[in-house]
């Protein structure tokens, strides 16, 4: 976990049940009196309602032919190494959510709506690169690290995988890595501004730490506006 003024960024994996209890836990302890979540309201609802959204011609429509072919492989990728890890993807975002209720904790949802971001998705989106991910992905990435799904990954790990995707695929990186960073992050500092007497406890993927906690250092350590 890192921390900047009186923002703690707590990263996690979306399918690693380590996750779930290292949340909980960082909530107890920390007892922060706002839990930043990577969520937005359209996810929080169907994590609360278990619903899914019809995937028909009206949703390529409105998502885009990107935006949709990655909704629907990105869906079924988590869908498959939770079924493997016995867990649902997103529980660690709803644990956040459930025991941040518990605590009595303000909630805040940080994160862009899922249905803006798929849509910049197909804007940039090059067809060849979907074909590339999904070709990796089936062929397998080397690194020299063994990774455990049950467990967040580490540090170094993290940096490596972000390393590739920004240069094997940077439609990817753009829109659903740094452009979330950026957003986040100013989410984080207006509710540090808003709140500067508060602990903030900021739940998101481990793959936007870095990111985040970059743009918080350099805009709350420089004053700079958001």
């Amino acid at each position: 976990m890192k921390n900047i003024n009186n923002i703690y960024v707590l990263g996690t994996s979306h399918v690693a049940k380590q996750s779930v209890s290292q949340v909980k836990k960082q909530i107890r302890e920390l007892n922060p009196e706002i839990v930043a979540i990577e969520l937005d309201k359209n996810r929080l609802h169907s994590l609360q309602h278990n619903t899914k959204r019809p995937k028909n011609l009206e949703m390529i429509k409105y998502l885009g032919l990107g935006g949709f072919l990655f909704y629907i492989f990105g869906e079924f990728a988590q869908k498959k190494i939770g079924k493997i890890l016995d867990i649902n993807p997103g529980e660690d975002m709803f644990t956040a959510y459930k025991t941040a209720k518990k605590n009595k904790s303000k909630i805040a949802l940080i994160d862009r709506d899922i249905q803006i971001t798929l849509r910049r998705f197909s804007k940039f989106f090059k067809f060849k690169e979907l074909v590339k991910i999904i070709f990796d992905i089936l062929k397998g990435t080397k690194t020299k690290e063994t990774i455990d799904l049950n467990n967040v990954p580490s540090d170094k790990l993290i940096e490596f995988v972000i390393s590739e995707v920004k240069d094997k695929y940077p439609t990817i990186y753009k829109v659903l890595v740094y452009e979330r960073d950026i957003y986040m992050g100013k989410k984080l500092v207006a509710l540090s501004l808003v709140f500067p007497n508060d602990k903030i406890l900021a739940v998101v993927g481990a793959g936007h730490v870095n990111g985040i906690t970059k743009y918080l250092k350099k805009i709350l350590n420089s004053n700079e506006a958001v």
